[in-house]
């Protein structure tokens, strides 16, 4: 007869053989999926955020400068400026503090005039000859806003501008921040255009533009720049992010060429698929989160 006594299952283990679903985890399922370099691991849900903070995300508060980006008048960083210089009011008096907050119902002004937050459109225009890129012409010649004057009930402005003279891809919007952010030297925003020029290029200039040139007001390089397939070496594709006036003529110019013809064919990834000339588009929502997403990919 067996008078041993049983083990006591110290720790809270089985004794005995243990079944496979029940095996010790290994040390790194232990210290919670923890992967080399101390990264979290993606798959770990993350701490619910008190209710203080909760309350505060939702009480219908927004800060002043990007109630002034959104109302399309300029950038949440340029609003901050004049916030500071006192031009913003906020139900009859001026706010100068930054990150001050404003709720549903307040009224705000700025130089004077009452704000109204918009929803933000974006408006595609294939653009055509002869129509100067300006809000306003005093001489009555005809301006791209005759093209995009029914595209929406609000004030849409042109981002950056094309030549009377150049054709193709023109965004309006009146998302200051947006509008801002587009036409910003930090985020080379990418432009392509389709040169049409009055002889020949040379190779030799070809590859000059490849290298880069000096300008009158500094050096400019380009992305690429190619003979276009299938046409005559008169026709050129360049990408470039530079904003500068007249840049892509001025190019030419300084090797003794003259553009006959020059259409934007892309501009920040969007394209002129499916717009004939002198008309505009919406832009769905994919395309205005992509744009969004400009400067936040590097």
């Amino acid at each position: 007869m067996n008078n041993r006594k049983p083990k006591k299952n110290t720790g809270g283990q089985r004794t005995g053989k243990q079944r496979p679903s029940e095996r010790p985890k290994r040390d790194d399922q232990q210290r919670g999926g923890q992967q080399r370099g101390g990264q979290r691991p993606f798959n770990k849900r993350p701490s619910k955020p008190a209710a203080s903070e909760l309350k505060k995300a939702d009480d219908g508060s927004m800060r002043l400068n990007r109630f002034i980006a959104h109302a399309g008048i300029c950038s949440r960083r340029e609003a901050d400026t004049f916030i500071t210089a006192g031009s913003v009011e906020v139900n009859g008096k001026v706010v100068s503090e930054m990150g001050y907050k404003v709720m549903s119902g307040d009224s705000v002004k700025f130089d004077g005039r009452l704000l109204t937050p918009e929803k933000l459109e974006y408006v595609l225009l294939n653009k055509p000859k002869n129509f100067l890129t300006t809000t306003e012409d005093d001489k009555g010649r005809k301006t791209v806003m005759d093209l995009v004057s029914n595209a929406s009930k609000s004030r849409l402005l042109p981002v950056g501008r094309l030549d009377r003279n150049t054709t193709g891809l023109l965004l309006f919007t009146n998302d200051g921040e947006m509008a801002a952010k587009l036409t910003h030297p930090r985020y080379a925003v990418r432009k392509i255009y389709h040169v049409v020029l009055d002889r020949a290029l040379k190779v030799s200039d070809l590859q000059q533009i490849e290298k880069g040139i000096e300008l009158e007001d500094g050096s400019i390089s380009v992305d690429a720049v190619s003979y276009i397939a299938g046409a005559t070496k008169r026709e050129v594709g360049l990408e470039i992010h530079s904003g500068r006036n007249r840049i892509v003529r001025r190019i030419f110019e300084h090797l003794g060429y003259e553009v006959s013809k020059l259409d934007r064919v892309m501009f920040a990834g969007l394209t002129k698929k499916d717009l004939p000339r002198g008309q505009w588009r919406a832009l769905d929502s994919k395309e205005v989160s992509f744009l969004k997403m400009i400067g936040k990919r590097s």
